[in-house]
């Protein structure tokens, strides 16, 4: 029997491979086809994250489906990282995967291997927490101004960047304008990116956070914040008293008994006429359920 050829390694494994290729920084280097644009069982222990990830918040309850669904099915799209010096591993993007699947108790996780400088590491890792569907619109608005800053872009290069109209993103970037306080509460959910254009329409912030706090205490829609703010830049007392209808005393002590009641946000919309209507919020399918079954059993 012939003996095998020892350069024959094609039945070791391409993680095994890669173990005996040098660092590859460029396409041109030795080893580069090997190992760029491939997808590899990287073990959890040899990745560091990414020092620009600006996403610092992850959603515990989504976190813990992620991991849920991960020691179940396993990780389904491949996370994306760069090869150190050291021979470990860097990750760019998919941070949520990979601390899932240490939470998830994994040795390993399928990475797909880029090349990529520590500027290409911010504007990938930034352009992918952009594309994110949970983002509020602060969240968006920072990821937009730090990849102005650190990657040098106008707004015209950013909007080719990001897939998005040049306006969307000054309409954005202009929120970072407004008193930290409002901004808090766009992140927060208590009022809309809607309110929070109305609001830039003002110039005193003193007179801004008054409006803020209008729109807060009595659930104003973007409309009726628009009319406020246009019947006191033009004066109109009668106009800005109609649309600010503060809810009786009554309605606001039923407001405060039913929402810890339901253990939910409760809204109550109520015209001068007395017509109004209940609005109960819910965040999950699950959240839905539960209101559900308590509104049928009582």
């Amino acid at each position: 029997m012939a003996k095998p050829n020892k350069n024959n390694r094609l039945g070791r494994g391409l993680s095994a491979l890669l173990k005996d290729e040098p660092t590859v920084k460029t396409a041109q280097d030795e080893g580069a086809k090997k190992l760029v644009g491939n997808i590899l069982e990287v073990e959890l222990e040899k990745i560091t994250a990414n020092p620009w990830q600006p996403r610092t918040n992850f959603d515990k309850k989504s976190l813990e489906e992620l991991v849920s669904s991960i020691s179940t099915l396993g990780v389904i799209q491949p996370i994306t990282v760069r090869k150190k010096d050291s021979g470990e591993y860097e990750l760019i993007s998919g941070e949520r995967r990979f601390r899932a699947s240490q939470l998830a108790g994994k040795k390993s996780i399928p990475a797909y291997v880029r090349l990529a400088n520590d500027q290409e590491m911010l504007e990938m890792a930034l352009v992918e927490n952009i594309q994110r569907q949970d983002l509020d619109a602060i969240e968006i608005a920072l990821s937009y101004q730090q990849l102005i800053d650190e990657i040098k872009l106008t707004q015209e290069e950013l909007s080719k960047r990001v897939g998005k109209d040049r306006t969307s993103i000054t309409n954005y970037l202009r929120l970072l304008k407004l008193d930290p306080i409002i901004q808090t509460g766009i992140r927060d959910g208590m009022i809309s990116m809607g309110h929070g254009r109305a609001l830039m329409a003002i110039d005193d912030t003193d007179l801004q956070f008054d409006i803020y706090e209008k729109i807060v205490r009595n659930n104003l829609s973007v409309r009726d914040t628009e009319r406020l703010i246009k019947s006191i830049k033009e004066g109109d007392d009668a106009t800005a008293k109609k649309v600010v209808n503060e809810l009786p005393t009554q309605y606001k002590e039923a407001l405060s008994s039913i929402s810890n009641s339901l253990r939910t946000k409760v809204e109550i919309k109520r015209a001068n006429n007395g017509k109004g209507k209940i609005i109960l919020n819910f965040t999950s399918d699950e959240e839905f359920e539960r209101l559900r079954k308590f509104l049928n059993e009582n």
